[in-house]
């Protein structure tokens, strides 16, 4: 799996005119899944994710977490995260395909949810336009 984190004052995910997900403070996640990913996978980003230690302390050092601060998650699916740059035009067929990938993608939320966190998310597959206000900024990848 692969993820791109931005720590942000604000996030929001439109779909079609309308807001899908919002948040204040915490993490924008645009998660992408690969054909070889795991539910084992998926439960160590979230745990990871989740746990990240990237929100300034009282001194100005990046010591608090996503819980400390009581921040949320907005999660967006983003099969482009595989995309192959060999050419001009990108290719996908390194992602993962639906069936695999959508059951990923919702695992990875209920994980984080579980962690008692407020997860926001846009819709699988569908045309979003993502809005955000960095923080920072800070933005972190994984890929696992």
């Amino acid at each position: 799996m692969r993820a791109v984190v931005t720590r942000v004052s604000s996030a929001s995910v439109t779909i079609d005119g309308a807001v899908e997900g919002a948040i204040e403070q915490g993490f924008l996640v645009l998660l992408g899944v690969g054909p070889d990913d795991t539910e084992a996978v998926c439960d160590k980003l979230a745990e990871k994710i989740c746990n990240l230690r990237v929100f300034e302390d009282e001194n100005g050092k990046m010591n608090r977490s996503l819980e400390q601060v009581e921040g949320a998650l907005l999660v967006v699916s983003q099969f482009t995260l595989y995309a192959d740059t060999s050419s001009r035009r990108p290719g996908f067929s390194g992602a993962a395909r639906p069936d695999l990938a959508i059951p990923l993608y919702e695992r990875f939320m209920d994980k984080c949810r579980e962690r008692g966190f407020v997860v926001e998310h846009g819709q699988f597959g569908a045309d979003m336009k993502v809005t955000s206000v960095n923080d920072g900024p800070v933005t972190i990848l994984y890929e696992i």
